[in-house]
């Protein structure tokens, strides 16, 4: 399920700000971009997201923007010691001049400055945390309206596919009667109604229309469809199951397809798979 939250801090010498997006998939996929400082949290981040979100394929970002003094150039006394040292023992063997500004120089020469990066205080990681906390917040929020309009598309396909079954059994009348008549006919002017065994044809026909009978379908796809509605109403995370429901309703329109060889009935079927096929799209994007 789609989601979007995006939440902002300031503390003193950062502004931070966490990210987060949230696209349809089947499982938990995490990206986490995080700046260095918070590297050290990231399982603990990606646990968070997890138990919040559930599933889909999540990108959290976090940024800040440093104030002041975040890395603070610091000397490296050992380096310079050393470089002094040796310079001013160069300097002697040499003859130099003494005026000679050596610590100046030192200075100029590598690794003499070190930067110490500041770490990450509990405070300040306890502030992050209900950052990250807010803007996935926000995000279930999102998921949440989106949901309503889900579950507004969602009832209306089930309750059309509901109605085209009315309207299927509306529509089959006496089929079974009139396919009874047509094979009799078909087979008086094959053979001629004298050579016509009509035990023996009855016996036959029970086999043949029970081929034909869809009760059962009916029955099940109608207990599927209620099924998919109570599913719905549930408030834990069901949209595996409804996708699972959708698959049983589909098995039993494509038997119903099968079995109906009548022309009003067939175009009823196709209209039950088109909103099938709508609701199989939207179960997707149900968490």
């Amino acid at each position: 399920m789609t989601g979007y939250g995006k939440a902002m801090l300031e503390i003193p010498h950062k502004k931070i700000t966490v990210e987060v997006k949230s696209l349809n998939s089947k499982q938990a996929d995490v990206s986490a971009k995080l700046p260095w400082i918070y590297k050290e949290k990231e399982i603990e981040i990606r646990n968070m997201v997890c138990r919040r979100l559930e599933r889909g394929k999540i990108d959290l970002y976090i940024n800040f923007d440093t104030m002041e003094n975040e890395v603070i150039p610091v000397i490296n006394k050992n380096n310079v010691r050393n470089y002094y040292n040796q310079l001013r023992e160069l300097a002697n063997e040499l003859g130099a001049d003494r005026k000679t500004d050596l610590l100046a120089i030192v200075m100029r020469l590598p690794e003499t400055l070190k930067a110490e990066k500041a770490e990450l205080t509990e405070e300040e990681w306890k502030s992050v945390s209900q950052l990250i906390d807010e803007a996935l917040s926000l995000t279930d929020a999102y998921r949440l309206e989106e949901g309503k309009s889900l579950e507004a598309d969602l009832f209306k396909s089930v309750n059309k596919i509901l109605g085209l079954l009315d309207s299927l059994t509306d529509v089959e009348g006496d089929r079974i009667s009139r396919m009874r008549e047509k094979l009799i006919a078909s087979l008086k002017d094959a053979v001629g109604s004298e050579n016509v065994d009509m035990n023996r044809f009855e016996q036959e026909l029970i086999f043949y229309l029970e081929k034909l009978d869809i009760n059962e379908e009916k029955v099940r796809l109608r207990k599927h469809c209620d099924y998919f509605l109570e599913t719905m109403k549930g408030t834990e995370s069901n949209g595996k199951m409804l996708s699972f429901i959708s698959q049983e309703m589909g098995r039993e329109i494509n038997t119903i397809g099968s079995k109906a060889n009548d022309a009003s009935m067939q175009k009823l079927v196709v209209m039950m798979k088109d909103e099938l096929e709508r609701i199989k799209e939207q179960s997707l994007n149900v968490l």
